[in-house]
């Protein structure tokens, strides 16, 4: 199984709300892209995030399915909103379990 990390920085004028419709959204994955384990989301409530203001962690069955997650329309759809709600930087980590 792959474990995908994904930490989010945000711009100051980025909404709670947007931040929760982003975590709705991307909830919704597991059960439009295949392949997808278990996918978990939510806002950092710890002073150490430096900064990184959303979590996220996708477990995916395997390499192929998590190359096949980031061209999908569906994933597309969440980059692009994450553009448009200001995200500023991304950590994004991957690893075999």
């Amino acid at each position: 199984m792959i474990e995908h990390i994904v930490l989010v920085k945000f711009s100051q004028e980025t909404t709670n709300g947007q931040k929760q419709e982003l975590i709705r959204r991307t909830l919704e994955l597991k059960n439009i892209i295949p392949g997808i384990v278990d996918i978990q989301q939510g806002i950092n409530f710890s002073d150490r995030s430096q900064g990184y203001e959303v979590g996220l962690t996708v477990r995916f069955k395997d390499r192929e399915s998590l190359e096949n997650y980031g061209p999908h329309p569906a994933h597309q759809e969440i980059v692009t909103y994450l553009k448009q709600i200001g995200m500023e930087d991304s950590i994004i980590v991957d690893f075999e379990i």
